[in-house]
């Protein structure tokens, strides 16, 4: 890139990576910032919510960048991302790789309320379709067929561990969400997680993916494990810091935060010599291929929906998928995070952002149109 300068605006204040992004940027000398609400930027870290899409692409001689995908949310809204999986036939093998889920409104909404033997035509006739005469119809079944009975509900737009109760009754589920003002996503709980030694702890796994204005997509080859401090104990529900590997819990709630991994941490270094060690299992041949085939598939799905290749501005995201590995090294997905924190480490958060604004630095020519050549790819997996 030559001596040429380049503007952008931040309209994101809270997010850990695009503030980085943002000095890094500034640190080059080839970037200027401007005031949130200038329109003539050649690219824009914005909000996630509420960005004004709009008003992108309108600037003569701008190729414009924006750092989200509009539309996303089918992905990264839990509800959103049931309804998709479920009303997709790109995705008929989801059942092999995602928890069994229900919609549920509270009854104040009004919603209408599916029927239980009504299959999956009410989410394609009615998005907004209660499901709990479907959810109770499936509970019933596997409690008479011994197949588990416990559940977890979640809030569409939870994050950090809140709004979760995790139950082997029903009716408390649907009267905890009730309860609540937004629509909720109840899950078949993960029984038989596999489990971290020493402490027989859960962990779930955060992968961060980037998706570019070609839509082509990129997974970061270092991964982290998020993990718990506490024993995994199937017969406490109530104890959130056994059950939930959320940071924020870890911290706040658990004595032992800390005790086994720095921060709760463990990266893919690490975790790949403890499959081999403990269980002769290679995260390469075993866990990563799984991992590929669920983030193309789910990307994939909504392309046609949300790519911007033929629009006059163009988009690029970082996502934050989550996963679960039970105790057959099954990998399931949990969920998506479209504006995905750091790691709570040093390295990766300076790594991360670095590598972000690396593929940008490099997206832009003297004459400003985007290109994907010169992109470091030793540190990121290309899948599509």
């Amino acid at each position: 890139m030559n001596a040429a300068i380049y503007t952008f605006v931040s309209r994101d204040d809270i997010s850990s990576v695009y503030a980085e992004v943002a000095k890094i940027l500034l640190s080059t000398g080839h970037w200027k910032r401007l005031k949130r609400d200038n329109p003539r930027f050649n690219l824009m870290l914005g909000e996630r919510n509420r960005l004004p899409f709009g008003r992108l692409g309108h600037e003569p001689g701008l190729v414009q960048l924006v750092n989200y995908y509009r539309g996303a949310d089918k992905l990264c809204r839990k509800a959103s991302l049931v309804r998709l999986i479920k009303t997709s036939p790109e995705l008929s093998d989801s059942s092999s790789w995602f928890p069994e889920s229900y919609i549920i409104y509270p009854t104040n909404l009004n919603t209408p309320v599916a029927p239980a033997a009504n299959g999956i035509s009410h989410l394609k006739s009615n998005p907004k379709t209660d499901e709990r005469e479907v959810f109770l119809a499936s509970y019933h079944a596997k409690k008479e067929n011994g197949e588990g009975t416990v559940w977890i509900a979640k809030s569409s737009a939870g994050a950090k561990g809140a709004g979760i109760l995790i139950s082997h009754d029903a009716n408390q589920l649907l009267e905890y969400i009730d309860n609540q003002g937004q629509v909720h996503v109840i899950q078949k709980y993960l029984e038989r997680p596999l489990l971290l030694e020493p402490g027989h702890r859960k962990f779930d796994i955060r992968s961060w993916v980037l998706v570019d204005h070609q839509y082509n997509i990129y997974l970061y080859r270092e991964g982290v494990l998020r993990t718990s401090s506490e024993p995994y104990n199937s017969s406490d529900l109530q104890d959130m810091t056994s059950h939930l590997t959320n940071h924020c819990i870890q911290m706040e709630h658990s004595q032992n935060y800390g005790r086994y991994e720095e921060g709760n941490e463990m990266f893919f270094d690490e975790f790949r010599l403890y499959l081999l060690n403990i269980h002769n299992v290679s995260l390469e041949s075993s866990i990563l291929p799984q991992m590929k085939h669920i983030i193309k598939s789910c990307l994939t799905c909504i392309e046609p929906a949300i790519s911007t290749k033929h629009l006059s501005y163009q988009s690029f995201q970082l996502f934050g998928f989550d996963f679960m590995v039970d105790d057959s090294f099954r990998v399931w997905l949990i969920e998506i995070n479209g504006a995905p924190a750091c790691a709570q480490s040093v390295s990766c958060t300076v790594t991360l952002p670095a590598l972000v604004f690396l593929f940008f630095q490099l997206s832009f020519q003297t004459d400003g149109h985007m290109f994907c050549s010169g992109f470091e790819f030793q540190h990121w997996f290309m899948l599509y």
